[in-house]
């Protein structure tokens, strides 16, 4: 490895790697959130809601 001053390819080349770094672990975290979204939306099923017993609540009287 060698260390040259004033040499503007070396830090493009940094810089584009961790660029590249960092657009990889973005793109793992995207995917990873994607997934648990998925997996929250399958996990609540509509079965499961309890239906309302008797008529307790469902007519609202409103006198203005």
């Amino acid at each position: 490895m060698s260390l040259t001053l004033n040499n503007e390819n070396a830090v493009s080349e940094i810089t584009t790697g961790h660029a590249l770094k960092t657009a990889n672990l973005a793109k793992d975290q995207q995917e990873l959130e994607g997934q648990m979204a998925i997996n929250l939306i399958e996990s609540a099923s509509v079965d499961a809601i309890a239906q309302p017993i008797g008529n307790s609540g469902q007519n609202i009287n409103i006198k203005v």
